[in-house]
């Protein structure tokens, strides 16, 4: 595989066609076919663009939100499925890398999830939230280590967190002992939610986990975060009440290894895609200070434990028999017995 040092990548900063799936990835589509005409190599989208972010787990009650659920569990993506069907086709026609933040539907649950495109539109991996944070755990179950992991591209090594995971100080390490180069951050635009006097830090909190992360992995950094649009205060009631809901919020740049802005940050309510093409090379001048997998780890005294496997809720027998012989035996019978 051909690496590459010096690109361009992009930050979608823009909002979905809130909780429709097909007009959504249809934005998407478009979006990303602009930011491939402008040579854009790598392109990320917020959390959970496709079809919104459930911004009712804040404002209303377990009850009264349960239909934007039915409507948010309709139009999810499944994968694979129509969506990143489409949404590959796109990546391939821009040739460009796409991180796109979708609810993934998957049976009867759904999971806050990141889905990685290559430049040939197939989809290479996803990421789903380790942990839903506070009231999301009504909307989204919960992932696991087996996709906490960094993938090997032409334009470096990419992977991303998503929101709150950013406070997972494994998790982030997990990701750096892997070497990622360029990080994809995930957000959702809490800061315009003006009923809690809390929403007003989001984008602050924010600021300060992406500068910290983006030094201490010594990596390239896309912050993505949605603004919010007239028709998600329409749909969920909003629409003339101020003291609850506003349109814009959300905070969208890149940042450099050395936690500083090389493209933004741009706010509000005006959509945007930024651009900044990057030199990797960059990276050595802050590895040169500070390198947690190299000379500025002490393994001796501070370690990760790191669970990469699937946790799935079934087991098939034979392949328990088979990972945990000669733990097994079997009796005079056949069945088994424990030794």
């Amino acid at each position: 595989m051909e690496k590459l040092t010096k690109f361009k990548v992009a930050g979608v900063h823009a909002s979905p066609v809130y909780l429709d799936l097909d007009a959504t990835v249809e934005k998407a589509c478009a979006l990303i076919e602009e930011a491939g005409q402008n040579g854009a190599k790598i392109i990320a989208f917020p959390e959970v663009y496709i079809p919104g972010y459930p911004y009712w787990i804040w404002t209303h009650t377990p009850i009264t939100g349960a239909p934007f659920f039915v409507r948010l569990f309709k139009n999810a993506v499944e994968i694979p499925g129509d969506a990143t069907k489409r949404i590959g086709e796109a990546a391939k026609k821009a040739g460009s890398y796409v991180v796109m933040g979708a609810s993934e539907r998957d049976g009867g649950t759904l999971y806050n999830t990141l889905i990685y495109f290559d430049s040939d539109g197939a989809v290479i991996g996803k990421h789903r939230k380790l942990v839903p944070t506070a009231v999301e755990r009504l909307v989204w179950g919960r992932g696991d280590g087996s996709d906490l992991k960094v993938f090997d591209t032409p334009f470096g090594k990419l992977s991303g967190l998503i929101c709150w995971e950013h406070t997972m100080d494994l998790a982030r390490f997990a990701l750096i002992s892997q070497g990622q180069q360029i990080h994809i951050s995930v957000w959702p635009g809490i800061s315009a939610l003006k009923h809690d006097p809390m929403s007003g830090v989001f984008d602050n909190v924010a600021d300060a986990a992406i500068r910290h992360h983006a030094l201490c992995a010594q990596s390239f950094l896309i912050n993505a975060m949605t603004p919010i649009a007239q028709d998600t205060l329409e749909t969920l009631g909003f629409a003339d009440k101020p003291d609850m809901m506003l349109a814009g919020g959300g905070m969208t740049g890149i940042l450099g290894p050395n936690g500083q802005y090389i493209a933004g940050p741009h706010k509000g309510s005006e959509e945007k895609i930024l651009y900044a093409d990057i030199d990797l090379d960059e990276r050595i001048f802050v590895k040169y200070f500070c390198d947690p997998m190299g000379h500025y780890g002490r393994p001796d005294v501070l370690r990760l434990k790191f669970n990469s496997s699937p946790q799935p809720f079934v087991e098939k027998f034979e392949l328990f028999e088979k990972e945990n012989a000669p733990a097994l035996s079997r009796n005079e019978s056949g069945d088994l017995a424990d030794l």
